[in-house]
């Protein structure tokens, strides 16, 4: 397989910092990386648009950025947060013989961690590591409603709207008063607003500091489920969403 110069050069860029080399100077880095000071600028730069290297204005070294922190937490949270949650999804795709899945927030888009699926499930082809729409999706809508406002403002900054069917929110006014429902009900519907004939349900995980660390969802095709078969399928997601919030805040996830 072949590898990308350019890649392969910023990633050994990150790799010179540890424990005992918290900052270095651009010109340590030129020599450690045997390239020339103005291509080491240029790929620091571009680290720097990225928050993944930040630059110390008081001495103007370089050091790991925020970004790097963020996506670690992800991870750590994501290993846990799916472990935990793996008893529950069995048991939610037993009960409902139906597609489940766990999602998390990943930049401004959710993105499937895992999933479950049951006997009469007809919604088999989705796969974790598949990243889905904030504001066409019941888990997005989850990942959005419960965040904290100024995270929330951030995400809806410069966001954009795609239409994927005629039943989409089109943009933030439909999406900020959708939220609003989705928090007063305590979960989130997607009625055929990502995808023709099907509709999902979904409730978040809260951490205990009260802020959302994932969406539990159910998948199912509208002419397959009854309106009595889905509040039965909600007050379940609701309890079990619930239960695995308790259980994460108990153990400090």
């Amino acid at each position: 397989m072949p590898i990308i110069q350019s890649v392969e050069r910023a990633l050994k860029i990150l790799d010179l910092f540890d424990d005992h080399t918290k900052e270095l100077k651009i010109t340590t880095i030129s020599e450690r990386m045997g390239l020339h000071k103005s291509t080491v600028h240029s790929l620091l730069k571009t680290l720097q648009e990225y928050r993944y290297i930040e630059q110390n204005p008081e001495n103007g070294q370089y050091r790991l950025g925020i970004k790097l922190v963020e996506r670690g937490n992800l991870v750590i949270s994501s290993m846990d947060l799916r472990k935990l949650a793996r008893k529950h999804l069995t048991i939610l795709a037993e009960k409902t013989g139906q597609t489940c899945h766990l999602g998390v927030l990943d930049g401004k888009a959710g993105v499937y961690i895992d999933k479950e699926v049951g006997e009469k499930a007809v919604i088999r082809y989705s796969r974790v590591g598949r990243r889905i729409p904030l504001h066409a999706t019941a888990i997005g809508k989850i990942l959005l409603a419960y965040q904290k406002p100024e995270k929330l403002w951030d995400l809806l900054d410069a966001y954009e709207y795609v239409q994927i069917t005629e039943k989409t929110i089109r943009n933030e006014e439909e999406c900020m008063t959708e939220l609003e429902k989705v928090r007063d009900q305590g979960y989130a519907v997607d009625n055929q607003e990502n995808e023709p004939g099907v509709r999902c349900i979904a409730v978040p995980i809260i951490n205990k500091d009260q802020e959302v660390l994932g969406a539990l969802s159910i998948s199912t095709l509208i002419a397959n489920v009854s309106d009595q078969k889905l509040d039965y399928y909600i007050d379940l997601l609701k309890q079990t969403g619930k239960t695995l919030s308790e259980e994460t805040q108990y153990l400090g996830v």
